[in-house]
C-alpha cells in the first residue's frame, strides 16, 4: 500500500494506493462518508487488490476533521467532493494503467459516488453501501426559509454556508439514474440517518440497479453487514467481468 498525494484545484487530496501483482483492468476508487476517512473501506481495498483490480482509497479535502488536506471542513460542498472524486479517478487510472473505473462509495461517499457516475464516460459499475441521497432533503428541512448560518457543526464537523448553498439547490434524483452500467446497493432496514425508501427509489430509477436490503442494520454496518458487503463486493467483480 502507497500513500500518495493528488494534488487538484489548489488542494492535496490523500489516498492509500494498493496496486495488483498483474496489470489491473479495472480501478476501484472507495469514498468515505460524512467525517469518515479513507482508511474506511480498506478491507474493501485489500479484497480488490487480491482479485487484479488497483485500488484507491481516498480522504476529501475538508471531509472529516482527521484530514490532513489544509483544507476547512467550513469550505468543504458536495461540490469540492465531486472534484475529489474526479480528480481521484483520473489518477487511479493513470498510476494504475487500467482502463475503466469502479466507484464504490458509503453514505455521502455514495451519493458523491452516484452524481459523479453520470459525468464519466469510463465509470464501469459501482457499488453504493446505506447511499446519503437525503442530503439536500435534510438540509432543506432544517433551512426551510434559505437562510444558511455562516457555520454549523454537525457531529463534531464544522460545516459552511456553501455546504448548505450547494446541497439544497440539487435535485438529485433528476441528477442520477441515467448510468446504465452495474450498480449494487446495500441498505440496512434500521438505518436511522438516510431512511432505506431513498435506496428503493434510487434501484428503480437505473436500468441495471440490484439492492440488497440487510435486515436489522443500521447506517454503518455490523461484523456481520462488513462480511455481507465483501461477499457481495467479490460477487460483482466476478459476475461482472470486472477483473
Amino acid at each position: 500500500m502507497q500513500d500518495v498525494i493528488i494534488s487538484h484545484h489548489n488542494r492535496n487530496l490523500s489516498a492509500n494506493l494498493l496496486l495488483p501483482s498483474r496489470q489491473a483492468r479495472t480501478a476501484v476508487v472507495f469514498s468515505h462518508g460524512f467525517n469518515g476517512s479513507k482508511a474506511d473501506f480498506l478491507p474493501e481495498a485489500e479484497l480488490c487488490r487480491k482479485a487484479g483490480c488497483a485500488a484507491l482509497c481516498i480522504d476529501f479535502c475538508g471531509g472529516s476533521v482527521r484530514d490532513r488536506s489544509g483544507f476547512p471542513t467550513s469550505a468543504m460542498t458536495l461540490g469540492t467532493e465531486k472534484e475529489d472524486l474526479h480528480a481521484a479517478a483520473d489518477f487511479a487510472l493513470r498510476t494504475s494503467g487500467a482502463e475503466r473505473v469502479f466507484l464504490f462509495g458509503g453514505s455521502q461517499g455514495g451519493l458523491i459516488s452516484a452524481l459523479v457516475a453520470e459525468e464519466r464516460r469510463d465509470v464501469c459499475a459501482m457499488m453504493l453501501l446505506y447511499p446519503a441521497l437525503c442530503i439536500p432533503d435534510d438540509w432543506r428541512r432544517t433551512f426551510p426559509d434559505g437562510k444558511y448560518p455562516e457555520t454549523y457543526t454537525l457531529w463534531g464537523m464544522t460545516l459552511g454556508r456553501d455546504f448548505f448553498a450547494d446541497a439544497c439547490a440539487r435535485d438529485v434524483f433528476s441528477q442520477i439514474g441515467r448510468f446504465s452500467g452495474p450498480v449494487r446497493i446495500v441498505h440496512g432496514t434500521s438505518d436511522r440517518i438516510v431512511p432505506i425508501d431513498y435506496s428503493r427509489r434510487a434501484a428503480a430509477l437505473y436500468p441495471n440497479a440490484r439492492l440488497t436490503e440487510l435486515a436489522g442494520e443500521d447506517h454503518g454496518f455490523s461484523l456481520a453487514g462488513g462480511i455481507a458487503v465483501r461477499r457481495l463486493l467479490e460477487d460483482m467483480l466476478r459476475e461482472e467481468n470486472l477483473i
